[in-house]
């Protein structure tokens, strides 16, 4: 994959957000959308062989549309400025989220604002033995990772049916459970990228199956 390229077209796209422009230039998104396509289908394979647990993602399951949804979001641009896709992608659970794009490149993995029901199930995993995803949130290695918690939005009181002095209330106030490393384009371009790739996807993997363990439980 050539990411100099993709980086110089988003850029472009970023400059001319329109579908005029983005018809103008169909097939050249096409070869860069296709390359992408084939380096996750690698990455994929390279990281199953790092857990037995991996869940494998077909490449045209594992990337997202760069088409924003306007319906919701009407004041965003018709198209996203980065490729996006999600690997290790079993149903209902927590992926492994790779983006790529100038100046927003990053790895990410978790759950962003739950459904009740899940975001329930979580909240009881943390109340049975939190002590556990507060140890893994504290290693030193994933704190130089990831700093600590995707900051979001955030429950003010204690959630209905646990106390305010809980020890974990500040994880079970939490409306999103996620991380994210953000990487700079220089790692993105460098030849160890795929392998740094993999670096992070270890450190993130006891958090991620803190996660769907409560879910599956």
């Amino acid at each position: 994959m050539d990411f100099k390229h993709l980086f110089d077209f988003l850029t472009e796209l970023q400059q001319n957000n329109a579908k005029s422009w983005m018809d103008a230039h169909r097939r050249r998104y096409q070869d860069l959308r296709w390359q992408f396509m084939r380096w996750l289908e690698a990455t994929d394979q390279q990281l199953s062989a790092l857990d037995p647990d991996y869940y494998h993602t077909p490449a045209n399951k594992a990337v997202n549309r760069i088409n924003n949804n306007l319906m919701f979001h009407p004041d965003r641009p018709v198209y996203k400025d980065h490729f996006g896709a999600g690997l290790d992608k079993a149903p209902g659970t927590a992926d492994f989220y790779i983006q790529i794009g100038p100046g927003n490149s990053l790895l990410a993995g978790g759950l962003w604002r739950p459904e009740p029901k899940k975001l329930r199930s979580l909240r009881e995993a943390i109340d049975y033995n939190g002590e556990e995803l507060q140890a893994i949130l504290s290693r030193k290695s994933f704190v130089r990772t990831f700093g600590g918690l995707y900051e979001d939005e955030a429950l003010q009181t204690a959630p209905k049916g646990f106390t305010a002095d809980h020890p974990h209330i500040n994880l079970l106030r939490q409306k999103t459970l996620a991380v994210v490393h953000p990487l700079e384009p220089g790692q993105v371009l460098a030849p160890d990228f795929q392998e740094y790739i993999a670096q992070v996807y270890l450190e993130m993997l006891p958090f991620r199956h803190y996660l769907n363990q409560a879910l599956t439980v």
